[in-house]
C-alpha cells in the first residue's frame, strides 16, 4: 500500500532547550535546532524511516522551502509540494523539564487556484491499494469543510483516508456524507467535537463506538500517558508502553499517525496496529525532530506494548 500525505499547513519547528522556562524573565538557551514539520511532512517522515513508500503534498513558501527539500531528498521522500512566493510559517517550541510549550503561527493563506491544485494533485495519485493522510490545522481563510470535501473525491478513487484534524475542520468531515475510514483524535479532541468532556474510558469507548457505527472504520484515541485506545470491527482495546526517554514530545502524536498507516500498508490486523502505532510514538519520544530510530528498535518496543481487550460497559 503506498502512503499520500496533505499538508496545508507545514511549518518549521524551532525546538529551544532551556534549563527551566519561567515566564517574563529572560533566558539562555541550552540548545537550538530548527527541523521542517508539520503534521503531514512528519508523518511522511517517521513513515520513511521506516521504509514504507510515501509521498507528500501540499503548499510550501519558496523562501525557506530548503529544510523541507533537504528532509524529503534524504529519506527518499516523493515531493509533489506546490511552491509558492513568501515563507512557510516557523513555530516556536519551548522545551524545559516541565514539558513543551508551543507558540504556533497561523501560516499564510491560500488562494482557491492553490488549494484546489493540491487537492487535484493528491486525488490523481491516489486509488485502490492507497492510503491518503490528511493531518493538521488550516491557515487563515480555507474553507473548513475542505477535508470532508477531499474526504469525498479521494473515498471514490477507492484509497482509504486517515484524518487527523481538529476543531471546525474535523467536525465538518465527521458530520460529512463521506466520512474518513480512521480518525486519529486525542482526548481533548473528542471532548471539542462532542461538546462535552471525554474523561474515563467508558467516555472514551461509547463516543468511539458512535463513530464506528456512522462509518468510521477504525478510530484511534491518543491518551497521553494512559496509552490510546482503538476501536475497529475486530473489537477495542488499549495499548501502554512508557517512554524511557524523551527528548521531545514534538511530534508524538504525529508518529502515532504514520505507525497507524505503516501497519495498515502491511496489512496488520488490529494488535498490530495499536503495537506499532504506539512504538511509533514512544520511540520517537527519544529524539528530537520528526524521526524514529532504527526499526529493530521500534520493532522491539512494539513487541513490548502491553495490549488489554476492552468490552464495553467493564471500562472504568
Amino acid at each position: 500500500m503506498r502512503v499520500v500525505t496533505v499538508t496545508f499547513n507545514p511549518a518549521i519547528d524551532h525546538t529551544v532547550t532551556l534549563d527551566h522556562l519561567v515566564p517574563g524573565a529572560v533566558h539562555r538557551a541550552l540548545s537550538a535546532r530548527q527541523d521542517a514539520g508539520g503534521k503531514g511532512v512528519n508523518v511522511a517522515s517517521c513513515l520513511a524511516d521506516w521504509g514504507t513508500a510515501v509521498s507528500v503534498h501540499g503548499l510550501l513558501g519558496t523562501d525557506n522551502a530548503a529544510a523541507f527539500e533537504t528532509l524529503f531528498a534524504g529519506k527518499g521522500i516523493t515531493d509533489h509540494f506546490i511552491r509558492r512566493a513568501g515563507a512557510t510559517r516557523v513555530n516556536l517550541k519551548l522545551v524545559d523539564g516541565d514539558g513543551t510549550t508551543d507558540v504556533n503561527m497561523d501560516g499564510t493563506p491560500a488562494d482557491p487556484y492553490q488549494i484546489e491544485a493540491v487537492i487535484s494533485a493528491a486525488v490523481e495519485e491516489a486509488g485502490p491499494d492507497t492510503l491518503v493522510v490528511l493531518a493538521g490545522s488550516l491557515p487563515p481563510g480555507f474553507p473548513h469543510d475542505i477535508y470532508a470535501r477531499i474526504v469525498g473525491r479521494v473515498r471514490g478513487t477507492g484509497a482509504l483516508v486517515l484524518l487527523d484534524s481538529s476543531s471546525a475542520s474535523f467536525r465538518a468531515a465527521l458530520e460529512s456524507d463521506a466520512l474518513p475510514d480512521i480518525v486519529k483524535p486525542n482526548r481533548h479532541e473528542l471532548s471539542e467535537w462532542l461538546g462535552a468532556p471525554v474523561e474515563t474510558m467508558a467516555e472514551v469507548h461509547r463516543v468511539a463506538a458512535d463513530l464506528h457505527e456512522r462509518g468510521v472504520s477504525l478510530v484511534a484515541v491518543s491518551l497521553g500517558e494512559e496509552g490510546a485506545f482503538f476501536l475497529s470491527g475486530e473489537g477495542a482495546l488499549t495499548a501502554r508502553l512508557a517512554a524511557a526517554d524523551v527528548a521531545s514530545t514534538v511530534g508524538a502524536g504525529d508518529a502515532m499517525v504514520a505507525g497507524i498507516a505503516a501497519a495498515l500498508a502491511e496489512g496488520g490486523n488490529l494488535e498490530r496496529i495499536a503495537r506499532l502505532s504506539t512504538a511509533f510514538a514512544v520511540g520517537k519520544l527519544g529524539r528530537a525532530g520528526p524521526h524514529l530510530p532504527k526499526k529493530e528498535t521500534v520493532q522491539a518496543l512494539a513487541d513490548s506494548v502491553r495490549i488489554d481487550t476492552v468490552l464495553a460497559g467493564e471500562e472504568k
